[in-house]
């Protein structure tokens, strides 16, 4: 009979190898998967925002809020930890749209995150004064954004 001691062993042992085998069977770099979240989480808040502005949605003075102070929430978050060399579209293929390049230029990425840390501020500082403060914010949040997609992602084929 097995004791607690071996049989917790043994449930431990278990649940790390299933653990590892699920995470083996689901692919992917855990550095690009987690960039990738990041930007997914980039853009449904910028859709938020981006739908209020082109009068796809009715202007929601909380909402539009809410979603400028995630935007300032995700542009806070230090993104070193995403760009591992090796994790590039040379490299990995399509798993990634990240060019070669950003891994020679990682200054200029903190510096590009920076100015979208400072346009999501003043988005959300603003947004919910009014349809028009939102229409004015979202512009420099997309400027900034496609500033590094332009200069450090492949383009969608």
């Amino acid at each position: 009979m097995l004791n607690t001691t071996k049989l917790a062993t043994l449930a431990l042992g278990t649940a790390l190898a299933a653990s590892a085998a699920f995470a083996a069977g689901h692919g992917g770099n855990p550095a690009v998967k987690a960039r990738q979240a990041h930007m997914q989480l980039y853009a449904h808040n910028i859709g938020i925002i981006g739908a209020m502005a082109r009068g796809d949605a009715d202007y929601d003075a909380a909402a539009a809020s809410a979603a400028a102070g995630n935007l300032v929430e995700l542009a806070s978050i230090d993104e070193s930890s995403y760009w591992v060399p090796g994790t590039d579209s040379d490299t990995l293929g399509d798993e990634t749209r990240a060019l070669p390049v950003l891994f020679d230029n990682l200054d200029d990425v903190e510096t590009k995150r920076l100015n979208l840390l400072a346009a999501s501020e003043n988005l959300a500082a603003t947004a919910g004064d009014g349809l028009d403060a939102v229409r004015a914010g979202i512009g420099p949040v997309g400027q900034a954004c496609g500033a590094c997609h332009e200069a450090y992602q492949k383009p969608n084929e």
